[in-house]
């Protein structure tokens, strides 16, 4: 159940931010492929912890500038080596992995004995922006108020007609 908002901002998402049972977010490198959210954790790659046994996983996707777009509920199933859905998506996560050694079958090897590839896919509505986003209202800031203008170290005269 996804909405427009999750699917461009997924087709979008480079990093996504993954938090797991109400803990901390952990940005993760991420690839979409049909609509799921893809992530490899493991040794020698980034580091998910309790992802197996969580009983609740938000997603948080973030703009070009930072700011969070959306932040909704996903199931989490691990993709196996001898599944079909890994001849699809494990090519394409290694050809998107950068800085990886060897090629992109010897990084398939890899993932398939040492680690484990996820997709994550939108279980329910986006987070409402509610009372409880936790957003803050703006600080105050002398950068936002009118000021006087700056001393000028000589005059400008204006030519004579």
């Amino acid at each position: 159940m996804t909405g427009p908002l999750v699917d461009e901002a997924a087709k979008k998402a480079g990093i996504a931010w993954v938090s797991i049972d109400g803990g901390p977010a952990f940005a993760v490198w991420c690839l979409t492929i049909d609509g799921a959210i893809c992530v490899v954790t493991g040794q020698g790659e980034q580091d998910l912890p309790g992802l197996e046994v969580a009983s609740t996983v938000f997603v948080t996707l973030r703009g070009d500038h930072g700011g969070a777009i959306v932040s909704y509920p996903v199931t989490v199933e691990r993709i196996k080596p001898e599944s079909d859905r890994w001849e699809v998506i494990a090519p394409q996560m290694a050809s998107k992995r950068l800085n990886a050694s060897g090629t992109a079958e010897d990084l398939m090897a890899r993932w398939a004995k040492e680690c484990a590839l996820w997709a994550m896919s939108a279980a329910g509505e986006p987070a409402g922006l509610g009372a409880d986003d936790q957003r803050a209202e703006p600080r105050p800031s002398t950068a936002v108020n009118a000021t006087r203008m700056p001393f000028k170290l000589h005059k400008v005269r204006k030519p004579k007609k």
